[in-house]
């Protein structure tokens, strides 16, 4: 009995031939989903995330609340900040620095912001929501990582 694997007119293997239609299907979605669309989307589903959270830190505009300030006392116990601190630099955070990625400002910056949130949140606050901290982590470096996309105000002026 012959096992030998056909070969196509190249001298390939036939498996060769399902690897290049599977090369060519990743060359399309490459050309179909570019980075302009994903750095969109990246930065607005997670300019939503963190905006969302700040807004359950507020009232009116920017005005910290005192549940806010109990949970970072008896909740978030975030070391080397006093609790009324943290709470405010949070709030503020997550209105800022979302609102830049939704302008496409200051990008990077903005994304290694929140990074850094992020981690403190999984060391110090949350450790055992891992899955969720990577997720938000995994679009974080990517816009630090690549910018902003075409759809920006760092494209308009220039910024990489």
């Amino acid at each position: 009995m012959n096992t030998a694997r056909p070969h196509d007119a190249s001298g390939n293997t036939a498996g060769k031939g399902l690897l290049a239609r599977w090369n060519a299907l990743a060359d399309l979605l490459n050309r179909c989903i570019p980075h302009d669309l994903l750095a969109l989307a990246g930065r607005l589903g997670i300019a939503a995330t963190f905006f969302y959270s700040g807004r359950t830190k507020v009232e009116g505009f920017l005005t910290v609340t005192d549940s806010a300030i109990d949970l970072f006392t008896n909740e978030y116990k975030v070391p080397l900040l006093p609790p009324e601190l943290a709470a405010h630099m949070a709030a503020y955070a997550e209105h800022f620095l979302p609102l830049l990625l939704v302008l496409g400002l200051a990008t990077r910056l903005s994304a290694l912001g929140l990074l850094g949130m992020t981690l403190v949140i999984q060391l110090f606050v949350y450790p055992d929501a891992w899955p969720t901290h990577l997720s938000w982590a995994a679009i974080l470096l990517y816009l630090a990582g690549r910018g902003a996309g075409v759809v920006s105000l760092d494209r308009a002026f220039g910024i990489r």
